[in-house]
């Protein structure tokens, strides 16, 4: 009996004290959206599925993980950024300068990458599955190292 409860309290406790999951600080999220500017923000994790986010000043922000499906990326400025996991699919990244930004594993599927600027930028493990790729530091290949 005592086993038992010793056994369900060991199994619930890790439940009631573990730590809700970082997500976005919505007070920079509403930043970006209202003003453009978003500098060293935190946007891990944010939900900017087809956000218009032309020209954005998003340098050094944090946008690990975040959903950028569709987004309009154009002439936005992630200088340094780090996107490490985020999804791309289908975004639209023209005259971007992502150059110094952590790249690694990003979701580039289907998007759409014009004279952008990838300088220093770490880009480890990228799905450019059907990317148009223009005049831009990224290469399509198979990914294997030799």
């Amino acid at each position: 009996m005592k086993f038992k409860f010793l056994a369900t309290l060991g199994l619930l406790i890790p439940l009631v004290i573990t730590n809700p999951v970082k997500a976005e600080n919505p007070a920079h999220v509403e930043q970006l959206l209202n003003t453009g500017e978003c500098f060293r923000c935190d946007l891990s994790g944010a939900n900017l599925n087809d956000a218009h986010l032309i020209g954005t000043d998003l340098r050094e922000a944090n946008l690990e993980g975040a959903n950028l499906i569709g987004a309009n990326l154009e002439g936005a400025d992630l200088t340094g950024a780090n996107l490490e996991g985020a999804d791309l699919t289908g975004a639209f990244v023209t005259n971007a300068t992502l150059n110094y930004a952590n790249l690694d594993g990003v979701n580039f599927t289907a998007a759409t990458i014009y004279d952008a600027e990838v300088a220093g930028a770490s880009m480890v493990g990228l799905d450019l599955t059907n990317a148009q790729i223009f005049n831009t530091g990224i290469a399509v290949g198979d990914g294997s190292e030799e």
